[in-house]
């Protein structure tokens, strides 16, 4: 599949300006959260999946600009979003209950490797832009 750098560079900062703003707010409400005493990867797993849902309709409409059907990709986002769930999940438990890090520091870190591994996947597999077609010479 090729890709027009310029369209995945505006793509990216859409992502990122979408990303930064419910992350952003996702870890602001994961610190209340814990210093109100909820566990860690209990207050992960709630605002993850308010995370992924609000980010739907604002990667799939803005930073992507799908047109098509919504049922594939909505399955195809949250499939990934599970992928991206456990690696955060997984992140934490060995991190943090095992080898003791910050779960401050290890939320902030795993929030960022998945965000990066979720833009990749988005753009080649949730929201692909078909590929033009090709001119015939005849």
């Amino acid at each position: 599949m090729t890709s027009n750098p310029r369209a995945s560079i505006g793509q990216l900062l859409r992502y990122g300006l979408v990303g930064a703003t419910v992350n952003m707010g996702g870890y602001l409400l994961f610190l209340l959260l814990t210093w109100l005493g909820v566990e860690a990867k209990a207050a992960m797993t709630v605002l993850y999946v308010a995370g992924a849902s609000a980010g739907f309709w604002s990667n799939r409409n803005w930073t992507f600009g799908h047109r098509g059907s919504i049922t594939v990709p909505a399955l195809k986002y949250f499939g990934v979003h599970v992928c991206g769930y456990l690696l955060q999940y997984a992140m934490l438990a060995v991190l943090v209950d095992r080898l003791h890090f910050s779960y401050r520091v290890v939320q902030a870190i795993a929030t960022v490797v998945v965000a990066g591994l979720l833009f990749v996947t988005f753009k080649y597999l949730v929201f692909p832009r078909p590929e033009p077609a090709a001119r015939s010479n005849l």
